[in-house]
């Protein structure tokens, strides 16, 4: 089981729009009573929680569904349905299973693994965790299962940590390729009701392998305004609510104000596919015209540190490996951009979920028309944008970026954001260099060297424009005074597990 850190954040104050999101009559036992868990998440569900989507995160962090794997908190791979695993050769891998069983009652098998990996291989889109790997199981008996890929890949037990590769039962997958994880997981919490993209009911599955849960069950509402989130949990109307914007922070009572060091990375994402930024002119003269810096203490109050790259001071390997960016292309003048340009606007695109992200985006604005840029913005939440920013109909995105989600390690996140065949290339970005740097590092098996080749890879990237980091976020969370064992996860994939509990 993953280890837990006692006593998350507490921030949300009750408001006219948020009040009743929590109101009795949500689930059987009624919203906060019998000890129930009143959660608070800020990005709706985009795919009725589907392990193919985004909404992936969710299942993990309510403990609703677990993979063969899981990470601990060095990032380690530790034993979750596979309570053992071996290596057989460069490219074959041996799991042994738990005795465990699915919500719905039925036996987790050998035969069900394969069926839950085969059908994220089929997905389409393929899962970002799937983007750089091709993976074969094969039933060898009950309860043990081997995994063949086509080339080597050292960290597939890292990989298969990931909330996309989820082992489901059988009646999860429809045949029309819909995938539901409403009582379907093994985890210790059972969703039995969602209720569109607003609320979620779940319930203590006491079947759970790894022991009962201390809370009995979980009511979950989605709010996206962040400060309705904080409100919330300053009103008594939620006991956790993830993500308290920087803004409100101080204003939280020290005892439910959770300060948490995050992989996460803010960037100026520049679509290099089409549009203005297939110029690497223009895009250089963006690199040079925004400042990160200046975000940290006027937008995000000093919950952040400037970029000094992808990857910040919360992946510690990272600093003492970077590698020089040079052979950049030449800034284009605000005389030059104002010419290639030609009268056309930059539409630079960011979302409310995370609610610094249009605050930083009008900055950006102001900085980049001093460059001699003409921008208009579009900001909308998340789950409204997603399909045009992966269609490429924007020109720029800020963008907020958990690096190490997939799998805790950083190749994965490079090949499916930056090589030209990744399922989340928002840039747009088809670069020989960058499609070679990032396989070298996905190919390395020593630890030190995978990092050393990690580095040089994010060194390529940069070296395109295509993406400028801004600041590195350090993640708030907010947790009554009167809740235990949340988890504190700088990869913000746990939050709640068998110990979370009220007191």
């Amino acid at each position: 089981m993953r280890t837990t850190s006692r006593g998350l954040i507490a921030a949300l104050a009750l408001t006219p729009l948020l009040a009743g999101c929590f109101a009795p009559g949500d689930s059987d036992a009624g919203a906060g009573s019998g000890g129930r868990l009143r959660v608070a998440l800020a990005v709706p569900p985009v795919q009725a929680l589907s392990p193919y989507s985004n909404d992936a995160t969710v299942l993990s962090k309510l403990s609703v569904a677990e993979g063969l794997t899981a990470l601990d908190k060095n990032g380690t791979a530790e034993p979750a349905l596979a309570k053992s695993w071996k290596q057989d050769g460069a490219t074959t891998w041996t799991f042994e299973l738990r005795k465990a069983e699915f919500q719905d009652g039925t036996e987790l098998t050998a035969q069900s693994v394969v069926d839950a990996l085969d059908h994220a291989g089929a997905a389409k889109p393929k899962p970002r965790v799937l983007s750089d790997v091709s993976l074969t199981a094969k039933a060898e008996d009950a309860d043990t299962v081997t995994l063949t890929t086509k080339s080597p890949d050292p960290v597939l037990p890292l990989r298969l940590a990931s909330p996309a590769l989820a082992i489901l039962s059988a009646k999860a997958y429809a045949k029309d390729g819909a995938v539901s994880p409403v009582g379907t997981g093994t985890g210790p919490f059972e969703i039995t009701r969602l209720n569109g993209k607003t609320k979620a009911t779940l319930d203590r599955f006491d079947g759970y392998w790894g022991g009962k849960a201390k809370a009995p069950g979980i009511d979950v509402s989605w709010v996206a305004d962040g400060t309705a989130r904080a409100n919330a949990l300053r009103g008594g109307e939620a006991d956790i609510a993830e993500w308290i914007p920087t803004s409100q922070a101080k204003l939280l009572d020290k005892k439910t104000r959770h300060e948490v060091p995050s992989v996460r990375t803010d960037s100026l994402i520049l679509n290099t596919g089409s549009g203005l930024f297939t110029d690497a002119g223009l895009r250089a003269a963006a690199r040079e015209a925004v400042d990160g810096s200046a975000l940290v203490d006027s937008v995000f109050g000093g919950y952040a540190d400037p970029a000094q790259g992808l990857f910040g001071p919360a992946v510690p390997w990272a600093a003492d490996k970077r590698v020089e960016v040079t052979g950049r292309t030449k800034a284009a003048t605000a005389a030059e951009v104002k010419t290639g340009t030609k009268g056309r606007t930059l539409r630079l695109a960011t979302y409310t979920n995370r609610a610094e992200l249009p605050e930083a985006a009008t900055v950006l604005q102001q900085q980049l028309e001093k460059a001699g840029f003409t921008v208009k913005q579009d900001v909308r939440e998340y789950t409204q944008m997603e399909g045009d920013l992966l269609a490429g109909k924007y020109d720029a995105l800020v963008f907020s970026r958990v690096t190490l989600l997939d799998t805790g390690d950083a190749v994965d996140y490079l090949a499916s954001d930056f090589t030209s065949e990744g399922v989340y290339n928002i840039a747009g970005l088809k670069n020989t260099a960058v499609d070679k740097a990032i396989r070298a590092a996905a190919a390395e098996r020593d630890t030190r060297s995978r990092q050393e080749k990690i580095m040089r890879a994010e060194a390529e990237i940069l070296r395109t424009d295509a993406v400028v980091p801004l600041v590195h976020e350090q993640a708030v969370q907010g947790i009554a005074a009167d809740v235990e064992g949340v988890i504190l996860d700088p990869r913000e994939r746990s939050l709640i597990d068998v110990d979370t509990h009220l007191k």
